[in-house]
C-alpha cells in the first residue's frame, strides 16, 4: 500500500513539474508605445547652448542659480513639504501591493492544533447496547489551502502590472517632489524681485522727497505756485503708497514659502535680499532625451506597461485554475501517543476548476482591459505633446524676453535722460513742474517694466527646467520593485 501512495505522488509530482515546466504567460508582451518625438526643438535656432556644453541637468537643478539660500530652502521641502510626504507614502503602498502580489506564487500554509472534547449519542451505534462514550480528539495539522498553479501566467502579470503600477507611483513621487521645487524657486524669485522692487521704489521715494523739498523752497520764494507743491507731494506720496503695496506682495509670498517648506508662517523669515542677476543658461538637451527626463511621460508609459499586464489577467480567466491542497499531522485520543508517528495522518490532491458558462463575463472583462490599455496609450501620448509643448513654450519666453528687456532697458534709459534735461529745464523756469511729474512717472514705470520682465524671465527659466524634467531620469525606476521604507526614498 506504501509502495502504491509513493506511486501515485511521485506521479502527481511530476505531472506538476511538466505543467510548470511548459506554463505561458497568456496576453500580449509589453512593447513600448510609439509616440510623436520631433529632431530638434524649433526654438533652439535661436536658443545660446550653455557653457560649458553639458546638455544634462544636475539632481539638484535648482544649484544652477549659484544661491546658497535657495539650495538650503530647497533641501528643506524635500523632506518636510506635506505633499511630498502624501505622494511618497501613496508610493509605498504601490510598492507594497507588489509583494502582496508575489505572495500567491507561494502556498498559504496554515496551522491549528486543537483538543476537542466531545461526547457520542447513545441512541447511535453500529451494535445492540452501545452505551455513550465521550473522549477528547487531538489534532495538529499542517493545511496548505488552495495553492494555485500559475499555468497560464495570471499570478505573473499580476506581478507586472503591480511592479508598473509601482513603477509609476514612483514616477509620480518625483513629478511632485518637481512641482514643489519649481514653486518654491518660482515664489523665492519673486521675492527678491519684490525686494529689488521696494529698493527702487525707496529710492525713488528719496529722489521725490528732494524734488518736493526744492519746489516747497522755490514756492516760498514765491518762483513757483502752489500747484506745483502739491503736485510734487502727490507724487511722493503716491510713491510711498507703492512701496507699502510690495510690502503686501511680499509678505504673502514668504507666507507661501513658508508654506511650502512645512513651517507656520509666523515662524519664518527671510531677509531683504535684492535680486541682482539674470536667469543662467539651462541646457536643453534633444528632444528624445525628454521621454526619459519627464516623470509625467514616464509615469505615463508605466501605466501603459499595467494595463497591457492586465490584459493577459483578463484573459488568463478563459483557461481552467489548478489549485493543489492538501494537510499533514498528527491525531490522537490521548496526548501520550498524539505526536508519533502512528498517530500520523495526510491528504494531499490536485483541483481543476473551469467557468463553463459566466452570461458573457470574461469576454466583457477582456474588452475593459483592451480598452483601459488603449486609453493609457492615448494619454502617455498627449503627456508626450503636452511635454514638447512646454519646453518649446519656454525657450520662446525666455528668448522673446530677453530681446525685450534689451529694449527696455533702452526705453529706460531715454527715461531717465529726458528726466534729467526736465529736472534741469524747471529748475531753469523754462517748463512748468508737470513736465516734470511726467518725466518722473514715465522713469519709474519703465523701471519697474524692467523688474517685471526680469521676474518673467527667472519663472521662465525654472518652468524650462521643470518642462525638462528636472536633473531626473528614468532609468531611476529600474530600482522599484521591492517594498521600500521612507528612509530609503528621498
Amino acid at each position: 500500500m506504501q509502495a502504491l501512495h509513493r506511486l501515485i505522488t511521485r506521479g502527481v509530482v511530476l505531472v506538476i513539474t511538466s505543467v510548470l515546466i511548459s506554463a505561458c504567460a497568456v496576453g500580449p508582451d509589453y512593447v513600448k508605445p510609439t509616440a510623436p518625438v520631433p529632431d530638434a526643438y524649433k526654438e533652439n535656432k535661436e536658443w545660446k547652448v550653455a557653457e560649458p556644453k553639458d546638455d544634462v541637468l544636475r539632481e539638484a537643478w535648482w544649484e544652477v542659480y549659484n544661491d546658497p539660500q535657495l539650495n538650503a530652502l530647497v533641501e528643506q521641502v524635500n523632506i518636510s513639504n506635506q505633499n511630498i510626504a502624501l505622494a511618497e507614502a501613496q508610493f509605498r503602498q504601490a510598492s507594497a501591493l507588489i509583494q502582496a502580489a508575489r505572495s500567491s506564487f507561494f502556498p498559504t500554509i496554515t496551522a491549528n492544533p486543537s483538543a476537542v472534547r466531545s461526547m457520542r449519542s447513545g441512541n447511535i451505534g453500529l451494535t445492540t447496547g452501545y452505551q455513550p462514550d465521550t473522549d477528547t480528539l487531538y489534532t495538529a495539522p499542517l493545511n496548505m489551502v488552495s495553492w494555485e498553479l500559475d499555468v497560464w501566467g495570471r499570478i505573473r502579470r499580476t506581478v507586472e502590472a503591480s511592479r508598473a503600477s509601482a513603477q509609476a507611483s514612483a514616477s509620480d513621487l518625483e513629478g511632485v517632489k518637481l512641482s514643489v521645487q519649481a514653486s518654491i524657486v518660482q515664489n523665492y524669485f519673486l521675492l527678491r524681485t519684490l525686494d529689488r522692487q521696494k529698493q527702487l521704489l525707496s529710492r525713488t521715494v528719496d529722489a521725490y522727497t528732494r524734488s518736493y523739498e526744492m519746489t516747497r523752497n522755490q514756492y516760498s520764494s514765491g518762483v513757483v505756485s502752489r500747484a506745483d507743491v502739491l503736485q510734487a507731494e502727490t507724487q511722493l506720496k503716491t510713491t510711498q503708497a507703492q512701496v507699502i503695496d510690495v510690502g503686501v506682495q511680499r509678505a504673502q509670498t514668504e507666507h507661501a514659502i513658508a508654506t511650502l517648506i512645512g513651517k507656520p508662517a509666523s515662524e519664518f523669515t527671510i531677509p531683504h535680499s535684492p535680486l541682482d542677476s539674470g536667469p543662467p543658461s539651462i541646457p536643453s538637451g534633444v528632444p528624445s532625451s525628454l521621454l526619459e527626463r519627464r516623470p509625467d511621460i514616464a509615469g505615463a508609459e508605466r501605466r501603459v506597461a499595467a494595463a497591457n499586464a492586465q490584459i493577459g489577467v483578463a484573459r488568463a480567466a478563459y483557461f481552467p485554475t489548478i489549485t493543489l491542497s492538501g494537510s499533514i499531522g498528527y491525531q490522537s485520543l490521548s496526548t501520550a501517543d498524539w505526536l508519533t508517528w502512528p498517530s500520523r495522518f495526510w491528504s494531499f490532491g490536485p483541483g481543476i476548476a473551469q467557468s463553463v458558462y459566466d452570461g458573457g463575463l470574461r469576454g466583457a472583462l477582456n474588452a475593459q482591459a483592451r480598452a483601459a490599455y488603449d486609453a493609457t496609450v492615448a494619454s502617455y501620448r498627449q503627456t508626450v505633446l503636452n511635454g514638447f509643448q512646454e519646453v518649446e513654450d519656454q525657450l520662446s519666453a525666455l528668448r522673446i524676453l530677453e530681446e525685450e528687456a534689451q529694449a527696455q532697458e533702452g526705453a529706460l534709459s531715454a527715461a531717465r535722460k529726458s528726466l534729467e534735461i526736465s529736472l534741469n529745464q524747471y529748475k531753469a523756469g523754462t517748463v512748468s513742474y508737470l513736465n516734470v511729474v511726467i518725466a518722473q512717472a514715465t522713469a519709474l514705470n519703465n523701471a519697474r517694466t524692467v523688474l517685471n520682465i526680469l521676474s518673467r524671465r527667472m519663472t521662465a527659466s525654472v518652468l524650462l527646467i521643470k518642462a525638462l524634467g528636472g536633473g531626473w531620469n528614468a532609468s531611476m525606476l529600474n530600482k522599484t520593485g521591492e517594498t521600500v521604507s521612507s528612509k530609503e526614498v528621498k
